[in-house]
């Protein structure tokens, strides 16, 4: 899919994926620069963060001051 930057620089989202992530009007999105590339990212609540971690390793990890 492509989109189209305004004399505005404004830009649509379209519209399958605005309903497939679920957007609506006037939400926030935070907005990424990588390596040329522009990522927008909807905002997560709480509890859609809940679990994320869940089978993560916890151990032998080195501390920060010992990194690189």
């Amino acid at each position: 899919m492509q989109a189209t930057i305004s004399t505005k620089y404004q830009v649509v989202i379209p519209k399958p994926l605005r309903e497939r992530l679920g957007l609506k009007p006037k939400q926030k999105l935070t907005v990424i620069e990588k390596d040329g590339m522009l990522i927008l990212i909807p905002p997560k609540t709480l509890n859609d963060l809940r679990g994320i971690g869940i089978g993560a390793r916890t151990q032998g990890f080195r501390e920060k001051k010992d990194r690189y």
